[in-house]
């Protein structure tokens, strides 16, 4: 090999490495990705103080009581080592907090990332072990989150001075369509067969002629599907009842998901559950949170408070919080036995009624400016409403009502109260409004799917105003009572966004109360944790 010197000149002007020619091509250092480069990890390293998982690590290691799994294991003497249940609770909750809950994503994470290497010192779960471990927590899930409440509290992130309590409907890992009482589920059965029927006499007339169409596997694989939907259906019947309602009446059951319910929300009607959390308004801790498969929430204020009770009892904590503490809910709690009850106990609370935002002074133009907007688009589109309430002829009984167009309503609602006054209600069938001429006429927005409503009042007013109702109205709209009360939605509402839009919690995976509660309570414990995280002493790094 020959080896070149190149005489470098003393005149800067004359240097090859700063001499630019506008013909010499540029060059660059190879890349070549064909190859491999072994790097040692140190697993402890990858830790490190600052991070959330190292938080994370630092409670479930010295914060909370491992005890509580013990009982689950018997392979002392007999039996395979098995997974340590604090490690397996670290990569659940570390996963949770990247808006991972697939039981198979986080198993790949622990084969592939070093952070899930890391902190499961290298163990590698199959997703079966950790979606059993997931599902089982049942007894341990309410010491898990006590002992973080308990350090919650002793860092001082807990005021016990207002407490806000909310709910928040999501979806359940069951479909609304498999949701119905048992007349429905017959009705369905009943149609199903006649499906079964029909397309069996079809393919005997194909064979009488001896013509094969291109669709008959498809068929044939459909009336397979519907058999084992009725089978399914028949096993569900068989075994359970209809739920009964507070009318007395039958109401709408889930096959996939007894517990679960039917309910509607603003985006629409869901099955699911309504996860409701009572939160502390200094640091917005979750005091408690539990499931419950209700669209109603009248029923629940009671338990929420006292759970909230039990809880701070659980920490240590002395004297009846019921009492000394402020309570927060909105409308979705509010009816007279609840008032009752938090009047008669002495309990210090604010919770709105359905027409607090109209009483409010703030609001007292809104209906004006709904109004007007109403004409401005009905102006705009070029259809203005003329048919008012006058227009329509009720039968002496109020079972129906007769409309402009001659159609007959449907009674729809015989016990309602409109700002305290009684009415009866009517609605029109699809059917009949739809293909109606007279829309434009009769709906403030012809141009959609709706139908007409138009509501009886029969001079009746709601006597209870002058009870517990009116006792909260009264508080409620004291300059007082609205100060205190409008602390409520800054204290649960970003709660619930954390956990639904941060942490990706936007549904439920799991079936059944319990275990519905136990992911619920997983992701109350991963919230209280990143409080922790940002705000415990233990972690100030400033």
């Amino acid at each position: 090999m020959g080896i070149f010197l190149i005489e470098l000149s003393q005149n800067p002007s004359h240097d090859p490495l700063l001499y630019k020619d506008e013909d010499k091509m540029a060059r660059y250092k190879i890349t070549e990705r064909d190859q491999g480069k072994f790097i040692p990890v140190c697993f402890d390293l990858q830790i490190q103080p600052g991070t959330f998982e190292y938080t994370l690590d630092y409670l479930i290691d010295n914060k909370v009581d491992h005890s509580v799994f013990d009982k689950v294991y018997r392979n002392d003497e007999t039996g395979a080592p098995a997974y340590n249940p604090a490690v397996l609770l670290k990569i659940v909750l570390l996963a949770y907090s990247r808006g991972i809950f697939s039981s198979r994503d986080i198993a790949s994470l622990c084969e592939q990332n070093v952070i899930f290497m890391a902190i499961s010192g290298n163990t590698q779960p199959h997703f079966t072990t950790i979606a059993y471990f997931i599902s089982s927590m049942k007894d341990q899930i309410k010491s898990v989150f006590a002992d973080v409440l308990m350090y919650c509290d002793e860092v001082g992130l807990i005021g016990k001075n207002m407490f806000a309590i909310d709910g928040c409907k999501l979806p359940s890992n069951a479909s609304k369509e498999w949701s119905g009482t048992h007349e429905s589920f017959q009705k369905k059965l009943k149609k199903m067969r006649k499906a079964i029927d029909y397309i069996l006499k079809k393919h005997r007339d194909a064979d009488y002629k001896e013509s094969v169409t291109d669709q008959r596997e498809r068929e044939e694989q459909y009336i397979k599907t519907l058999n084992k939907q009725i089978e399914k259906i028949e096993d569900y019947l068989n075994e359970n009842k209809d739920k009964i309602g507070k009318q007395g009446k039958p109401i709408k059951s889930n096959i996939t998901d007894n517990d679960s319910a039917y309910m509607k929300t603003s985006k629409g009607v869901i099955q699911g559950y309504d996860a409701v959390v009572a939160v502390d308004d200094q640091d917005q801790i979750i005091v408690h949170a539990e499931a419950f498969g209700t669209g109603q929430e009248h029923d629940l204020l009671e338990p929420m408070i006292d759970s909230v009770q039990e809880n701070l009892e659980t920490i240590g904590h002395k004297g009846d919080t019921r009492k000394k503490a402020q309570w927060t809910a909105d409308a979705g709690f509010h009816s007279e036995k609840n008032m009752k009850m938090l009047f008669e106990g002495n309990i210090d609370a604010y919770v709105a009624d359905n027409q607090f935002r109209k009483r409010d002074p703030k609001f007292a133009d809104v209906d004006k400016y709904k109004e007007r907007h109403r004409k401005e688009t009905a102006t705009k589109n070029g259809y203005h409403r003329t048919f008012t309430t006058k227009n329509f002829k009720f039968a002496d009984d109020l079972s129906h009502c007769i409309c402009p167009a001659g159609k007959r309503l449907y009674r729809n609602g015989g016990n309602t109260y409109t700002e305290g006054h009684h009415s009866v209600r009517f609605q029109g069938p699809k059917c009949h409004c739809l293909p109606c001429t007279l829309r434009s006429k009769c709906l403030r927005n012809p141009d959609g799917n709706g139908t007409r409503q138009v509501a009886f009042f029969t001079g009746k007013t709601k006597g209870l105003d002058a009870g517990y109702t009116q006792q909260m109205k009264d508080k409620i709209d004291s300059d007082k009572g609205r100060a205190i009360y409008s602390k409520r939605i800054g204290t649960v509402e970003p709660v619930f966004a954390n956990i639904r839009h941060a942490l990706g919690l936007d549904r439920f995976t799991l079936r059944g109360k319990t275990k519905v509660d136990i992911q619920l309570n997983l992701y109350a414990i991963l919230h209280n944790m990143l409080k922790l995280h940002r705000y415990g002493i233990e972690f100030d790094t400033g």
